[in-house]
């Protein structure tokens, strides 16, 4: 019982945390500290992000679908279809740079992805990049016209968000609207993109999938709903946030998780 409670708790703060700018990662690192919950193995991770992934998918699905037709319906000529095809490739570029830098680093990545107080700390740095996104003047660049430089400095943002603490929804809309792009369209172009990020990520652990004991499953699937359900409600609910520059919340809030958590630490 005590497991499936704290797998509920872990799947809630997954699907909350991964879309609302936080970082999911920093609060899972520091959740199962002081819950004192290590996970039986990576097959629980991987059903966390499973959930979450699939809520974009359904609250997204619409957008989804227009952009894979028109990337299969290549002698389509209409406007829809071209800069549906064009967005497809700002993602594409985006997720290539984020996956490049991620294998190269993962090794470090794994080092360090267990260090509370690194993922406290850079909790405080999320707080800045939030507080800093509501100050950055409306812009005007619509996702067709990102270009591929833009896709690239996203790409680059999205990667840096790969340490824990750093929030990647956070960071990408920062430096989506830093480089020009509408703040509605900055929040797309971010929930789009976390759907290659996180798939893939989860791909390259499905190797390390052991069987999963009889006595785990009900608790994985538990946290999976979890995260699939908070995650889907948060969606909108951000979008609403970023549309009227109340970022700053979210970055109060990381920079009173981030100092507690550190005092605590050091007690």
């Amino acid at each position: 019982m005590v497991f499936i409670l704290k797998s509920l708790l872990l799947g809630i703060i997954q699907g909350v945390t991964e879309f609302i700018p936080v970082s999911s990662s920093g609060h899972l690192v520091i959740a199962n500290h002081f819950l004192d919950f290590e996970l039986q193995n990576i097959s629980f991770e991987i059903m966390l992000h499973l959930g979450t992934v699939l809520a974009v998918i359904v609250y997204f699905w619409k957008d989804i679908w227009s952009l894979l037709t028109s990337t299969v319906k290549i002698n389509d000529k209409g406007e829809t279809a071209v800069n549906n095809r064009k967005i497809m490739l700002y993602l594409f570029i985006a997720t290539f740079i984020t996956g490049i830098i991620g294998i190269l680093m993962k090794d470090v990545l794994e080092e360090i992805f267990h260090n509370p107080l690194l993922s406290a700390s850079m909790l405080l740095i999320t707080g800045v990049i939030l507080m800093i996104s509501d100050f950055i003047p409306s812009k005007t660049i619509s996702l067709p016209k990102t270009g591929v430089w833009r896709s690239i400095v996203i790409g680059l943002s999205q990667a840096v968000s790969i340490i824990p603490g750093i929030s990647r929804s956070g960071t990408t809309i920062a430096t989506s609207l830093f480089v020009g792009l509408k703040r509605e369209e900055a929040a797309r172009f971010t929930f789009l993109l976390s759907i290659p990020v996180i798939l893939g990520a989860t791909l390259l652990e499905l190797r390390k999938m052991t069987a999963i004991q009889s006595e785990y499953l009900l608790g994985y699937i538990i946290g999976s709903v979890a995260a699939f359900i908070s995650g889907f409600l948060v969606i909108s609910l951000l979008l609403e946030l970023i549309r009227k520059r109340k970022l700053k919340i979210f970055a109060i809030y990381c920079w009173v998780v981030g100092i507690a958590t550190i005092i605590i630490l050091n007690v």
